[in-house]
């Protein structure tokens, strides 16, 4: 359900859900760490709260306008993605698994973004309506943003030489991190200020209620979606950090590299921003489907990994980003079946179904390498 079709009357259940959320990680806090009954309940309330979070983020989008809105929803999942990182990294006893953790799962976010929501989204789309349309400009400026991103975070530092391959040095760090985040806000002052029609989705009225026909919504609606978003978010990182250990023994017990952690944590972080790109595109919106998409993986790289990078230089840890040789492939293939797929303005089933054998692909070789 998009925003649009909300209608707001003070309190509704998300709010309440996002405070039992809290309690539960507040509760689960004051059991034995690592009990298998307290990390299925907050396996259990983390799904939840997310769901609530990304509810909560929609109704300020749909007060704030569309551009923006998709922002508020990147940014949320940002911040649930590197609580979670920051949270196991935490817990990690240091060494290779640690310094590989962020680079695992923000790399398994790019990918699944790239071509599991977008797979998602073309396929779903495609099936209802045969073909769609979505803003070349606009799409292809998210492109190229996200592709200069992760080559910088993830192939360069396999060719530089002052330290080990895959790493940066401190200096580097700290350039890598402030270009990242400056990229950052030149793209949103583009998408939000000098060029926001670029990311308008195409109109199709005959699909689409417009929003002017729904309930507005008030002012202390959306600060109250605000507060109960915040505490989602809080509820998230938290129970997150207790389910931790329940990810870590599965990943054991099934004999799946190490990797396969960063994927999980990928998949849990894009729960809310999935769904509502499905939405959207079932609403025949697809523009607004790969803003939110190829928005949340350009979030993830430029705010993500400099949190980490500060992260790591204060708590002295390492850090490798440099892909593995295998994983540059999959990274290069999306990257040209995305430019593809995104120029010609319209989008078919068929590109979603490429998309999609990428990303099985991907998974297949994660667990089988």
């Amino acid at each position: 359900m998009s925003a649009a079709q909300f209608v707001r009357k003070g309190l509704e259940p998300q709010h309440l859900i996002s405070s039992l959320s809290l309690l539960v990680f507040l509760m689960s806090s004051f059991f034995a760490e690592g009990n298998l009954w307290v990390s299925i309940t907050a396996a259990i309330f983390l799904g939840v709260a997310v769901m609530s979070s990304v509810h909560h983020a929609e109704v300020i989008a749909h007060k704030i306008g569309e551009g923006l809105g998709t922002l508020v929803l990147a940014l949320c999942v940002t911040i649930i993605e590197v609580g979670l990182i920051v949270s196991l990294m935490n817990q990690s006893t240091g060494g290779s698994e640690a310094s590989v953790l962020a680079r695992d799962t923000v790399f398994a976010a790019v990918m699944i973004i790239t071509n599991g929501m977008v797979s998602l989204c073309l396929i779903l789309g495609g099936l209802k309506y045969k073909e769609q349309e979505f803003q070349v400009q606009g799409s292809k400026s998210l492109m190229v943003v996200l592709m200069t991103l992760a080559l910088l975070v993830f192939v360069l530092p396999n060719y530089t030489t002052t330290t080990s391959v895959g790493t940066y040095n401190t200096p580097q760090m700290i350039f890598i991190g402030a270009i990242c985040v400056l990229l950052y806000l030149l793209f949103i002052f583009f998408q939000t200020t000098t060029h926001k029609a670029y990311f308008e989705a195409v109109d199709k009225a005959s699909d689409i209620a417009p929003i002017e026909a729904t309930h507005e919504i008030s002012i202390a609606d959306a600060w109250l979606s605000f507060i109960s978003l915040s505490v989602s978010l809080v509820a998230v990182i938290g129970l997150a950090k207790m389910i931790s250990p329940l990810i870590e023994q599965g990943v054991d017990y099934l004999g799946a590299p190490k990797s396969v952690v960063g994927l999980l944590i990928a998949g849990i972080v894009l729960l809310p921003e999935t769904w509502a790109a499905i939405n959207a595109a079932r609403a025949n919106r697809l523009q607004t489907s790969l803003n939110l998409a190829l928005g949340s993986g350009i979030a993830s790289i430029a705010l993500t990994i400099p949190t980490v990078i500060v992260f790591c230089l204060l708590t002295n840890q390492s850090l490798m980003l440099g892909l593995s040789n295998k994983d540059m492939v999959f990274m290069i293939m999306t990257f040209m079946a995305g430019m593809i797929t995104l120029g010609t303005g319209k989008a078919t089933l068929l590109q979603g179904a490429v998309h999609g054998v990428i990303l099985l692909t991907y998974f297949v070789m994660s667990f089988i390498p």
